[in-house]
């Protein structure tokens, strides 16, 4: 089994939340690669359940915020 960092995108609302998981790859289960830990799927949940409640305090322990801005064209 080998691991490698990855960082997820989640968007919710007017954020974007940067998170830093591990993504597995095994050999012998080519159908189920690449996966996350339990812990990482969680870590992803929480960062959306606490932005969706607007929670910014709490998401940004777990992510890096970024607020989208939107951009007219003139």
């Amino acid at each position: 089994m080998t691991s490698r960092k990855h960082t997820k995108l989640l968007r919710e609302g007017d954020y974007v939340a940067e998170v830093d998981v591990e993504l597995f790859d095994e050999d012998d289960l080519p159908g189920w690669a690449p996966y996350l830990s339990l812990k990482d799927a969680q870590k992803l949940d929480q960062v959306r359940r606490a932005l969706r409640a607007g929670d910014v305090a709490d998401a940004s322990r777990l992510a890096r915020l970024y607020r989208i801005t939107p951009v007219s064209a003139a």
